[in-house]
């Protein structure tokens, strides 16, 4: 029988099993020890910002920023309809309301056009998110942000290495957060991290993440903090894991480019995934999107990949079709794109041959179901 494609796997092939090892010879495993230190000063170097902040996974490093920057009951926040649920949970989880707005076909990523006319007096931030690798516009959405006294809280929990301008996300808003969930270019196993130049906030990030003990006076609260920490053994996973980080990035660039070539023959009934000019691409998951149909075509495209041993995942369902947050407000873009996406396998383990094989079960995939229906929508059955 053919071997199974995971449509994500960790690569664990560096010193993360040593570090770990040291962890448990030294009997520091909780959430002090040398690696803690050690992983977040290799991801703010990485990232070229001056503060990391260890987190136990990426929506509460979202959350606490939140926090942090000081998110109240009847404040606003502008985010993508199309994201991972986390980005506006943690906005509920202050109290406050996010502000869905559109995004912009191919990278599906917020509109900036968009999130000013989103703009109220009750708006505090904007959370742009760098949807499956690729950055969001950073340069307008600063300025418009810049213009309106906003925050700008970079959801960068796909997008490890991606760079805009030159910069690598999590050095171009006010505070950033990413995931380093086990599927991520970067893993711990659960874990999240916040970067940021912001001294004060820095700090105030450190301090609510520890309960909100005072760093000078043991079991001392004078706020309500969490316990948002990270162990010694994630840390140790992820620093193994920051040893090989050009390698992983490397690698990714390379299996783009394998995917590039070898579905360029279906650009008629495909969108492959592209970059904007001045930006750069991580390739957390390598996109696809279909031309015509809706999600009834998209799903049996899935479907008859499974059966061949390849597993694959639907772009995510926009934030205005899910319970918590449905509205009857209607998003062009995300409902016309996101029901015809496709989330192809993306990860270190591929080979050349994975990709061919994949690429001709696709193609396969997409012959069968043409002409299934030519409905676009998100709120389809």
């Amino acid at each position: 029988m053919t071997n199974r494609i995971p449509v994500a796997e960790p690569t664990l092939s560096g010193n993360e099993r040593k570090y770990v090892l040291d962890c448990l010879d030294t009997n520091w495993i909780s959430s002090n020890g040398k690696y803690i230190g050690m992983f977040e000063k290799s991801f703010a170097d990485f990232c070229g910002v001056k503060h990391a902040i260890a987190c136990n996974n990426g929506t509460t490093s979202l959350h606490l920023a939140l926090v942090a920057l000081g998110l109240a009951p009847g404040d606003e926040v502008i985010i993508p309809t199309v994201t991972y649920i986390a980005t506006a949970n943690c906005v509920r989880y202050c109290h406050a309301t996010p502000v869905l707005v559109d995004v912009e076909p191919g990278t599906l990523n917020i509109d900036p056009a968009a999130i000013e006319a989103a703009i109220t007096p009750k708006t505090r931030g904007i959370i742009p998110v760098h949807l499956y690798g690729h950055p969001a516009k950073m340069d307008l959405i600063r300025s418009i942000a810049e213009k309106h006294k906003l925050f700008v809280l970079e959801d960068a929990a796909e997008a490890h290495g991606a760079t805009h301008g030159g910069k690598r996300v999590g050095s171009l808003g006010t505070v950033a957060s990413f995931s380093f969930f086990g599927n991520k270019i970067v893993t711990t196993g659960e874990g999240g991290m916040l970067t940021t130049d912001d001294d004060a906030l820095a700090d105030k990030m450190r301090l609510l993440r520890g309960q909100g003990m005072d760093p000078k006076r043991r079991y001392w609260f004078p706020v309500i903090g969490y316990n948002y920490r990270m162990t010694n053994i994630q840390a140790a996973i992820g620093l193994g894991q920051m040893e090989q980080i050009d390698e992983k990035l490397s690698k990714r660039r390379t299996i783009g480019t394998w995917y590039n070539n070898e579905l360029a023959h279906l650009s008629e009934e495909i969108e492959l995934p592209y970059e904007e000019t001045g930006s750069r691409h991580s390739y957390w998951m390598y996109n696809i999107f279909l031309k015509t149909g809706s999600e009834q075509r998209r799903d049996m495209v899935m479907k008859i990949m499974d059966q061949a041993g390849i597993e694959t995942r639907p772009v995510f369902y926009p934030m205005h079709v899910m319970p918590p947050y449905a509205e009857t407000t209607q998003y062009p873009v995300a409902d016309s794109w996101a029901c015809r996406g496709i989330n192809l396998p993306t990860h270190e383990g591929l080979t050349e041959s994975c990709i061919k094989r994949i690429a001709n079960h696709l193609n396969q995939a997409i012959r069968q179901t043409s002409g299934l229906d030519t409905n676009f929508t998100a709120r389809a059955a």
